[in-house]
């Protein structure tokens, strides 16, 4: 089996309280390699998702029964799109646990795999009042997607109204509910009651976990020029590759000399000994011979 380079700073200790407790099934130099690899799978899951999978696997290899394994391996493939194999090992930790909280994310795998019909049926199993309130508020933005992906526009929007858009409170999911919100105002062509939500959604989202901001921008016909664009389209016009210039070739021979101007070339030359070469690229290559 593969082994992927794990940092020294690595340590288990780094892994939730109920994940080490799912470990300790396992003797401890397994469990302290299977944690590493999770603790790998943790850090890189937002950055490098594709490195996040990889190390999944490999714990996913050395502790296949172990709950916790699953669910890592599950969230590692949703974020890289294999929604196929996420759903397979969500399946697999719910069965181990009896626990409902994937069952948001589950769903939303149905809607990857081109199922929105699906993901509907699950929001309204018995599942759904098995969940805490972030994962009741995370089954309505899945089944928002799903009307959304069946083109039922208005219907998406009704799905999303509830007490938790209206409340002034803010929490962890409040930001992306009204984002959620106003997106499918937008698709169901009610762009001025969106702007409201938008602004709304700006105001809660302190983490920047949505482009509210951005969306808002659009709809007021706001543009925003990067700097930093700016300054890489400066370097580019800078770094433009030099006009080139007239060569001489004496039709004699094959040597060759560069010259600022065919002015220059006839001053050098007769003109009955020479014509202009212009498809000759003065940073070719190829070493250019001095006039004797």
């Amino acid at each position: 089996m593969r082994r992927l380079p794990i940092p020294d700073d690595v340590t288990g200790f780094e892994i939730d309280a109920d994940v080490r407790q799912d470990l300790k099934s396992l003797p401890k130099t397994l469990a302290d390699d299977v944690a590493r690899n999770l603790v790998m799978v943790a850090r890189l899951l937002d950055s490098e998702p594709e490195e996040a999978y990889n190390y999944s696997r490999v714990a996913l290899r050395l502790a296949s029964r172990v709950a916790s394994v699953r669910e890592a391996a599950g969230f590692a493939s949703y974020m890289t799109q294999r929604y196929a194999e996420a759903l397979t090992e969500f399946r697999a930790a719910k069965r181990m646990t009896g626990r409902a909280d994937l069952w948001p994310v589950m769903a939303d795998c149905e809607r990857g795999l081109g199922r929105p019909e699906r993901a509907l049926a699950m929001a309204g199993e018995p599942e759904v009042k098995q969940l805490d309130k972030a994962g009741q508020v995370e089954m309505r933005l899945v089944a928002a997607g799903a009307r959304a992906d069946l083109e039922q526009f208005d219907a998406a929007v009704v799905t999303l109204q509830s007490p938790e858009l209206a409340s002034s409170a803010i929490h962890p999911w409040t930001a992306r509910l009204r984002y959620a919100y106003a997106d499918a105002l937008i698709a169901a062509g009610r762009a001025d009651e969106a702007r409201e939500w938008f602004v709304k959604a700006v105001e809660a989202d302190s983490d920047g976990s949505t482009n509210a901001s951005e969306r808002l921008a659009e709809i007021d016909g706001v543009e925003f020029t990067d700097a930093l664009d700016e300054d890489a389209e400066d370097e580019a016009v800078e770094s433009e590759e030099p006009a080139r210039k007239p060569i001489a070739k004496d039709e004699i021979g094959d040597d060759r000399m560069i010259f600022e101007d065919e002015e220059d070339v006839e001053e050098f030359y007769d003109d009955d000994d020479l014509e202009i070469d212009e498809d000759y690229d003065e940073n070719s290559s190829e070493e250019q011979p001095k006039k004797a």
